[in-house]
This record gives structure tokens, C-alpha cells and sequence, in this order.
């Protein structure tokens, strides 16, 4: 039995991860694997369970289906067989509408210059790039290759070996991982952090409602679950004024649907706020709706030096 055993592995480790485990498998024995990851568990499985239900009330495991079809029945949110629907809307990717109304000023393009950062044994190169208003660029590579050193570089949190000095701007980071400190409830922490962008109409609207934030508004944020906190982390990052959003991994912890929606939700903020979003990603639905370019890593992980460069 393996419980989302993609979380935090990039592409080419979940692709590795679902060879693993399906070698297990043979006359006498049998895999059960919860996934969130829609494409890693196309590859993986033979049949699907739907789970369905209320979060911390009850749930309900479906007939198994055929891999494409019990895709289907998740996405569309009706399992006919049982004549059951347990999500009043269908999940639906339209590349169409991501780019609809997107027009990217190059004018006021800007741009981030050579750098280089040694860490250790490992060493990052980066290429001179550019981004502008209204767009989203997903980091994409291996695990251990410097997504999150460049997201660290470009936020002033760490400095360029060679002194270079970063463009002043606002920045608002989601880190890849989340440790909540706060001794209070997730409405609390919202009003001290964010309370202008939370009370505005238009956010809520654009972000905190889709997130089904307000279920957990009440609720401690120490005791809040991996995907609670995710959610709250988004929120808190979209909600800080800026110009650059650095957003890591924010599929980490969410189901298939919460992913869609979440994706859905950063899209929609950044074109309405006008600003540019750089996004570390590993599930690829979701960098595919979110992508307008893509950054990509190639390296080692250990012992050797890393380039990246814009697609």
C-alpha cells in the first residue's frame, strides 16, 4: 500500500516511483496506491476507486473502473453506475480560456541579469531572462537542481556569488515547505498579514471562496492538515502586495480537484492583478494550464555545476 507516493518528487522521480511500484506486482499480489497526481496515475494503475464525501465527516470508496473512465467520472463529478453525483460541477481544462484575453506588454518587459551562487559542492548558473505584466513562468527540473535556490536569489532572500544587485522589487514567496507557527486561528493570522486583501471583495471572490478557506477560518493554525495549510499559504501569498509572486510547489498535499481549482485560482489572480508569477511545479496538468513560458534545469544534483534558460 503506498500513500501518495509522488508527493515532493519531481517528473522524471514519479515517473521512476510508478515503475517501482508497478514491478511489485504479480500472480498473488496486489497494489493499493492513493494519488493525487491525475497524469502518475494514468501511468500507474489498472483500475480506479472514486473517494467521495464530506472532508472530516464521512467518505465513500466507488466500484472500481477502468483507468480512463474512472478519470472521467472524477473529472465530470458523477459515477453512473451508481447513479451518484458528488460535486454539483465537472473539472474541466480549457487551454482556450487560460489564454484567453492575455496580451503580454513586452514594452515594460523586465529582466533578471546573470547569476551565479555556490552552495557547497553545487553550483547554479543562471542566463539573463525577462518576464512581464499578466504572466506566469513554471520552473520545471529535477529535484535538487536549484528551482527553489533561484526562487530564493530572485526574492533578495540569499545573494549572487559575484555581487550582482537584483532588481527592487516587491516580492511575495510561498516557500516549498510550510511550518505554522502562529498561535492563533486562520482568521486571525489573515487579519494580521493580509486584512486589506482579505476583506476586499474582489479577492474573496477571486481566491479565498474557491479555496474553501472559509470552512477552516475558525480553526487553529497549528492543527490544520498538510492541504489546509497549503491553501492557507496561497492565500497568504496572493494576498501580499507585490510585484513578483514566487509561489513553490503549490500542489504539494492537494487532491486532484483542490489542484485544478488551485491552478484555476493563480491563473485568475494574476491576470487581473496585472503582476508576473514565477511557479516551481511538478504535476504537469498543472504547470500546463498555468504555463505562459517555462524555465527549465538541467544538471546534477550533487558535484556539478547547473544552467538554466527560458523556453
Amino acid at each position: 500500500m503506498f500513500d501518495e507516493p509522488s508527493s515532493y518528487l519531481d517528473v522524471k522521480q514519479r515517473l521512476r516511483a510508478a515503475e517501482v511500484i508497478r514491478s511489485l506486482l504479480s500472480a498473488t499480489t496486489y497494489i493499493i496506491c492513493v494519488e493525487h497526481d491525475l497524469s502518475v496515475l494514468d501511468y500507474l494503475s489498472d483500475f480506479v476507486c472514486i473517494l467521495y464525501g464530506a472532508a472530516s465527516v464521512y467518505g465513500v470508496v466507488s466500484l472500481p473502473s477502468s483507468v480512463r473512465e474512472g478519470i472521467n467520472i472524477f473529472l465530470d463529478g458523477h459515477i453512473p453506475t451508481e447513479n451518484m453525483r458528488f460535486r454539483t460541477e465537472s473539472l474541466q481544462f480549457r487551454l482556450a480560456d487560460a489564454a484567453e484575453g492575455l496580451i503580454l506588454d513586452k514594452s515594460n518587459a523586465m529582466t533578471y541579469p546573470n547569476l551565479v551562487k555556490t552552495q557547497g559542492e553545487f553550483k547554479l548558473t543562471v542566463e539573463t531572462g525577462d518576464f512581464t505584466n499578466s504572466e506566469i513562468l513554471v520552473m520545471m527540473g529535477e529535484n535538487g537542481t536549484g528551482k527553489t535556490t533561484f526562487c530564493r536569489l530572485l526574492a533578495g532572500l540569499i545573494a549572487p556569488d559575484d555581487g550582482v544587485q537584483m532588481p527592487k522589487l516587491n516580492i511575495s514567496f510561498k516557500p516549498q515547505k510550510i511550518a505554522p507557527k502562529f498561535p492563533g486561528t486562520v482568521r486571525q493570522l489573515f487579519f494580521k498579514k493580509i486584512r486589506a486583501s482579505f476583506l476586499h471583495p474582489q479577492f474573496q471572490t477571486d481566491v479565498v471562496k474557491p479555496l474553501k478557506i472559509e470552512d477552516i477560518l475558525d480553526n487553529e493554525v497549528k492543527t490544520l492538515s498538510g492541504g489546509e495549510l497549503q491553501r492557507v499559504a496561497i492565500v497568504l501569498a496572493l494576498g501580499v502586495p507585490a510585484d513578483i509572486y514566487l509561489i513553490d510547489e503549490p500542489s504539494a498535499y492537494l487532491d486532484s480537484e483542490q489542484r485544478i481549482i488551485c491552478s484555476k485560482v493563480i491563473r485568475r489572480f494574476i491576470l487581473h492583478a496585472k503582476k508576473a508569477a514565477f511557479v516551481v511545479e511538478h504535476d504537469f496538468i498543472m504547470a500546463t494550464y498555468l504555463a505562459d513560458r517555462v524555465i527549465v534545469f538541467e544538471g546534477y544534483m550533487y558535484g556539478n555545476s547547473l544552467n538554466i534558460w527560458m523556453v
